[in-house]
């Protein structure tokens, strides 16, 4: 036999070993297994801006492409809080022309009022002492005339007997000194007649009867904001130590034309100059702009909240602009020319904005874009698209999501 080792007596587990070092698995079939590599490579995936619509779809039917354009337009906006505010050109704020006691109030809280109506009546003792203080004054002007009268009589009787040497020279003089100073008391009782009369004008009184009431007029035309008085209550400068003496009877503003006091931070004072257009829009009415012009810049700045208050006169035809009511001032910064699209070709996904190129018919890449501040019905873009790229204008919401 020499030295080999017969074939039967060779144990299975070596053969087992063999194998696995040979690099081969053995499944427990004694089989073995394919290869991962072998299997077969995925088809590669769809690019996700891309979006592909079928052309029998009826959806195509439904979008509107056109060429974005360009357009000058501001690329930099500030926007700032604000409030109506009464013009306070416009306010009057009533106080009483004398003492008294408030006996009628003619119009109520909030009435339109027009220049010169009665808004109330004071009852007044200055009424009465007005009314004898002309009375006075006439008299006097009365008693001025008559010492004239003879004095310029006696001056003429001097004259005449001093030509035919009947009276010194002194006496002359003396009657003459009478004269002027009998026209100068009457040019100052005519001057004291005159301020009474005035006086009684004023005052809305007639001058031949005593007990009238003051009626208080409208100084401007406009809407009654505050009543501050009650029938029965006294106002005048006589109530001294108290409150009363400057709180206004009433107050009345001219509303033709209104301002938008905005709170300006120190780093936007740069976008507002006087006379600057601006526009606005406001709480109470959502969706509607409103155009005013800077009439006044504050001169000092805020030191706590680092603003400035910026007034803009707005008109207000139909009075819908009522005071305290909130809104926002925008103002646009430089002009450039860039392209826009209208504010239908934008969508809002995962907090980007988005608008769809067409690239060829029922293909639409997604494009995220920089917009900037809107200009009337369009959108500028900054960023993301150029001229005569063809964009979504209508039916981009069927591509959102896609």
């Amino acid at each position: 036999m020499g030295g080999r080792v017969p074939t039967a007596v060779i144990s299975p587990w070596l053969v087992l070993l063999a194998m696995l070092g040979a690099g081969v698995t053995v499944s427990s079939c004694d089989r073995a297994e394919t290869p991962a590599a072998a299997e077969a490579p995925a088809a590669p995936a769809k690019p996700s801006n891309l979006i592909v619509i079928p052309p029998d779809s009826p959806q195509l039917g439904q979008i509107e492409v056109r060429p974005v354009r360009l357009a000058d337009v501001p690329i930099d906006e500030i926007a700032v809080p604000a409030r109506i505010v009464a013009d306070p050109n416009r306010v009057s704020r009533l106080l009483p022309p004398v003492q008294g006691r408030v006996s009628r109030i003619l119009v109520g809280f909030g009435d339109s009022v027009e220049q010169g109506q009665p808004l109330l009546e004071l009852e007044s003792p200055d009424a009465d002492a007005a009314i004898a203080a002309l009375a006075q004054a006439q008299a006097a002007e009365r008693q001025a005339q008559a010492t004239l009268k003879k004095a310029t009589t006696d001056l003429a009787r001097a004259t005449d007997l001093y030509e035919h040497k009947a009276i010194a020279e002194k006496d002359l003089a003396a009657a003459q000194n009478d004269s002027t100073q009998a026209a100068a008391g009457l040019e100052a009782a005519t001057a004291g007649r005159q301020q009474a009369a005035r006086k009684l004008d004023l005052l809305g009184l007639k001058p031949d009867g005593f007990q009238q009431g003051v009626i208080v007029r409208a100084p401007i035309s406009g809407k009654v904001l505050e009543i501050n008085v009650a029938p029965g209550e006294y106002r005048g400068a006589v109530a001294s130590h108290s409150d009363t003496t400057t709180t206004p009877l009433m107050t009345i503003a001219d509303l033709t034309h209104v301002w938008m006091a905005a709170e300006v931070p120190e780093s936007a004072l740069r976008f507002f100059h006087v006379g600057d257009p601006v526009t606005i829009s406001l709480v109470a009415y959502p969706g509607d702009v409103f155009t005013g012009h800077v009439k006044r810049i504050a001169d000092v700045l805020d030191p706590q909240t680092r603003t400035t208050r910026v007034f803009i006169e707005m008109p207000n035809p139909g009075g819908r602009l009522r005071p305290d009511m909130f809104g926002t001032v925008r103002r646009a910064g430089e002009r450039e020319q860039r392209p826009v699209v209208p504010s239908a070709a934008v969508v809002q996904e995962y907090g980007r904005s988005v608008v769809f190129i067409e690239r060829e018919r029922g293909r639409f890449e997604r494009r995220v874009v920089k917009l900037g501040p809107p200009s009337g019905d369009v959108l500028p873009v900054l960023e993301g698209v150029a001229a005569d790229d063809r964009v979504v204008v209508d039916g981009a919401i069927l591509l959102k999501g896609r």
